[in-house]
């Protein structure tokens, strides 16, 4: 775990998410860029420079964000970007070679029953970088105990469990495999993998309609410090898919990280 990236929008827990990052990237001597994203809609006739006065002014700010909070020696380099959120991070992960990206489970979001606003849900519905949802004002601390929950272990892609793998081995931590059986189950959803097989400490097999209910059901009673769930096209945040939003009422941790693996298939 080498870099990290940390998205900046307008949210008031935007310091406290800053610092969470760099107490996370000091446990691995990792560096830390702290980004903004702009969006500029061209209009005919316009004289000004408006995209110079963006970047100027989200330059400033990040100096200043990043200014106002104990970097720890940290490495933390501040980028300006102009474009689409979802295209952009994603350029953006690639050319610094992104092992994680930090963000919030809200940003400039004012409803309390919202756990993820529209920007964090794009980023967790429409991109395949590994990410930690980290809530709001929370301290950092070792993960001692992961809860994964999946439908299915079967691991398809090189490197997708490497973030995981990073994390158990640096905080020393016990993960705990929870295995849904669904209505449409196929016995090789169960073959673990080599790779799997040797970071696991417990193994939980459960019956369930979906991944997304059994999680709810049975990590409590585990008392993990981590939560991982994996990105499927229609899985863990299946009944959530449609809008980028997503509510408290459906899916809500006030108090444990999440972190969202790309697809392992």
């Amino acid at each position: 775990m080498k870099t990290l990236l940390v998205p900046v929008g307008s949210s008031k827990n935007a310091k406290s998410h800053l610092q969470y990052a760099i107490d996370f990237a000091q446990a691995f001597g990792a560096k830390v860029y702290v980004v903004q994203i702009y969006d500029v809609y061209s209009k005919a006739g316009t004289m000004i420079k408006i995209d110079d006065i963006l970047e100027a002014e989200s330059k400033s700010f990040l100096e200043k964000h990043v200014a106002s909070i104990d970097t720890k020696g940290v490495e933390v380099i501040t980028k300006t970007y102009k474009g689409k959120l979802v295209k952009t991070l994603e350029k953006i992960c690639k050319k610094l070679n992104v092992d994680l990206i930090l963000i919030e489970p809200r940003t400039n979001s004012i409803k309390d029953e919202v756990y993820l606003g529209k920007t964090s849900g794009k980023i967790i519905k429409q991109t395949q970088i590994p990410a930690l949802i980290v809530p709001e004002n929370c301290v950092f601390k070792p993960y001692s105990k992961i809860f994964m929950a999946v439908k299915s272990a079967t691991v398809k892609k090189d490197k997708v469990l490497l973030p995981l793998k990073y994390l158990k081995t640096q905080f020393e931590s016990a993960l705990t495999l929870l295995l849904v059986k669904t209505p449409h189950h196929k016995k090789r959803d169960f073959e673990i993998n080599d790779e799997l097989k040797s970071m696991i400490t417990t193994t939980i097999n459960v019956e369930s309609p979906n991944t997304f209910l059994a999680l709810l059901e049975h990590y409590k009673e585990n008392d993990p410090d981590l939560l991982c769930v994996v990105r499927r096209k229609r899985g863990f945040f299946n009944k959530l898919w449609e809008k980028d939003t997503i509510l408290k009422k459906d899916f809500h941790s006030s108090t444990l990280p999440v972190l969202v693996l790309s697809g392992l298939k």
